[in-house]
């Protein structure tokens, strides 16, 4: 064997390998656009990631990227093993060095729940941010499988797409074609705040068959006055942004007994991390919402007699 062919036959082998290695890396990139429209792309799926808010933290969990999470924000307290990661702040005051600390290789956050000043900081310094804003429950799904496809963590977050779907359509086909009840959504007491048609939590008062009395306002949670409560006179009131110890938010309509809500008796609770979190137990959620909803059909004839 000669010393060009022995050299032909060595560069020849060192292409190939080169090729394969370029090959794996094109095939380990990952690119998604997120919620924002922007494009976020990772050279290979993310092994250290912090999350910017507490559906997030629990939307990364769900997708099997738990054991990738390094950071989290207060409040990520589902599941159990969330609670027990380092803090990196609020989902309003981030610690920007907290956070570079952590050495994250992927940031997850809430759009419309993060100060874009944090995010454009964690970008300036490198760092890949995915920016997340659920308007529909369809969004929930498509969120554990960018989340599980950025993470590595796809069959099994496409698993939990897959089930929430099933989930979600099964109680579209019970209830989202029944008698429509108008109701009230709150989510504050003082001041009072409801959310509009745009909202996440307005698709599951559709799927119920619900229809929320303030959905054409323009922002997405909106302070209304008790007076356009009281003059919107719904049939249901649900409240949800208090803990399971402050029945309080309820009590007050009974002060209006003409209050068509306090008349029939149709005034619930829903605890918010089952409704007002954007995560695959929104759905649960939803459930509570449909059978109040229903409650109230049943109790209109009661009302007519």
């Amino acid at each position: 064997m000669t010393t060009r062919y022995r050299l032909r036959t060595t560069l020849s082998a060192t292409a190939a390998a080169l090729a394969l290695l370029l090959a794996h890396g094109a095939a380990a990139q990952i690119s998604i656009i997120d919620d924002t429209g922007r494009e976020v792309t990772l050279p290979r799926p993310a092994q250290r990631i912090v999350s910017l808010a507490p559906h997030l933290t629990e939307v990364l969990f769900a997708a099997g990227a738990g054991p990738q999470v390094v950071g989290v924000v207060a409040y990520s307290d589902y599941p159990e093993e969330a609670a027990r990661l380092p803090q990196v702040g609020g989902y309003t005051s981030i610690d920007l060095e907290a956070v570079v600390a952590l050495r994250p290789d992927l940031v997850v956050a809430w759009a419309s729940g993060n100060r874009a000043a944090n995010i454009d900081g964690l970008r300036a310094l490198g760092i890949a941010v995915y920016l997340n804003e659920p308007r529909r429950m369809e969004d929930v799904a498509r969120s554990l499988e960018n989340i599980g496809q950025l993470a590595g963590t796809g069959a099994q977050a496409r698993a939990a797409a897959t089930a929430f779907r099933e989930r979600r359509a099964a109680l579209a086909a019970r209830y989202s074609e029944r008698p429509p009840v108008r109701m009230f959504y709150q989510i504050w007491d003082q001041p009072l705040m409801t959310i509009n048609g745009q909202h996440l939590i307005s698709d599951a008062i559709r799927l119920c068959g619900g229809e929320n009395v303030f959905a054409d306002l323009p922002q997405i949670a909106p302070t209304v006055g008790m007076e356009a409560v009281l003059a919107a006179d719904p049939e249901v009131v649900v409240a949800s942004g208090m803990g399971e110890a402050r029945p309080e938010w309820l009590e007050q309509w009974k002060r209006w007994p003409a209050l068509h809500a306090t008349r029939a008796d149709n005034l619930y609770f829903i605890p918010p991390q089952l409704i007002q979190r954007h995560t695959p137990r929104l759905l649960e959620g939803a459930t509570q919402l449909c059978e109040f909803l229903e409650r109230a059909r049943t109790r209109r004839g009661a009302e007519a007699r």
